[in-house]
């Protein structure tokens, strides 16, 4: 069996259960859905569902070293992390851009990294450069361990290996350490769409899949991904590109502590938090529902009122089981908040034109997420 690693492509062996479509691009190896996509998603709601992530890579850390040099490294203060905790952090280039998302959580006895497919070789090559004479061993175990995402309905702490998603409240180690960063959290978490979305990743020996699925049904990432639209939750590969800063998709919720010492592309984090203007913001768009097309990643959003001006582009687009048609998108910080905008559906070019064929016009009303 392939993992997520190896050079041929991976397939989940869940992709030989009763209905199984398998997903494309970023999710390519697990199943998009098995048959009904919103009956999946009506599921995953009432915590009867589970997902298949199996596609995301695994690293372990080991070595009493391992939190400390995390911490100098990465935009999260992981010194001290208690054993079971979860959070996540973010490998910043030295210009601040996005270039890793790491959900980790410590055993106390090592450290596990979740990653989106594809991210365990480039993470792994950098943090074996960065490890220098420190105690810290680094192990892909992708090809031993899967993930397998569920909705958080346990009133009672996890056991075993279990990720708990922290959006979109403060982090626990925010408490006490930085104020900016739980006051920020706890004001704009009021009402906040992603408190109706708790969430979580659990570790299973890889041939054991299956088995830990048991008698539950299974959704696809159709689902998954349309609840995480609702919930404004940002995601490697979706929201961000080359460019990405984590005040433009909101990630200073759980991902970066403003009050640590120095790191890799930290001058960017405080220099555009104290000033207040990322050139960017992250926005919900509501679709129009009567059209039959969804537009793709990296579609044209544009502003019928200024002549069709591109004013950003859709990141992730999916149909909610109950809101419809609705879309992550990046738009320039600019544009006012109460623009009506429109995604045309099949662009995916700098110019928002297409290639041969005329670009669907899908009207959109935006919800902001990130205050412009």
């Amino acid at each position: 069996m392939t993992t997520p690693t190896q050079t041929a492509p991976y397939r989940s062996p869940l992709l030989g259960a009763r209905g199984a479509v398998a997903a494309e691009g970023l999710d390519a190896g697990v199943a998009w859905h098995y048959g009904d996509p919103h009956a999946e998603q009506r599921a995953l709601v009432r915590g009867e569902a589970v997902v298949d992530q199996s596609h995301r890579g695994v690293l372990r850390l080991a070595g009493p070293d391992r939190l400390s040099w995390l911490h100098s490294i990465t935009t999260q203060a992981l010194t001290g992390l208690p054993a079971g905790v979860s959070t996540e952090t973010l490998v910043l280039s030295p210009t601040g851009r996005i270039e890793h998302a790491v959900h980790l959580l410590d055993d106390g006895e090592a450290t596990w990294l979740t990653l989106e497919p594809g991210q365990v070789d480039g993470l792994r090559t950098w943090l074996e450069r960065m490890r220098f004479m420190l105690r810290v061993e680094i192990e892909d175990v992708t090809d031993r361990f899967a993930v397998l995402g569920e909705p958080d309905r346990s009133p009672e702490s996890p056991r075993g290996l279990v990720w708990v998603d922290p959006w979109p409240g403060a982090t626990p180690l925010a408490e006490g350490g930085s104020a900016d960063t739980a006051s920020y959290a706890a004001v704009s978490t009021l009402e906040h769409p992603g408190a109706e979305r708790p969430w979580r990743e659990v570790l299973v020996p890889r041939g054991e899949l299956a088995a830990a699925v048991g008698e539950r049904r299974l959704a696809g990432t159709w689902a998954a991904e349309a609840l995480r639209v609702e919930a404004w939750r940002p995601r490697l590969g979706r929201e961000t590109d080359e460019r990405s800063i984590p005040h433009e998709l909101d990630w200073l919720r759980t991902a970066v502590h403003l009050h640590k010492g120095c790191y890799r592309g930290q001058e960017t984090v405080a220099k555009v938090h104290n000033l207040g203007r990322p050139p960017r913001r992250l926005v919900l768009l509501h679709l129009d529902g009567s059209s039959h097309d969804l537009p793709s990643p990296g579609d044209a959003v544009v502003d019928p009122a200024a002549g069709d001006r591109r004013v950003g582009h859709v990141t992730t687009a999916a149909r909610h089981h109950e809101l419809g048609p609705v879309a992550l998108a990046v738009v320039k910080r600019s544009l006012p908040a109460d623009a009506q905008l429109v995604a045309l559906a099949g662009s995916r070019t700098t110019d928002g034109t297409s290639d041969g064929e005329t670009p669907r016009r899908i009207a959109a009303a935006q919800e902001t997420v990130v205050a412009p």
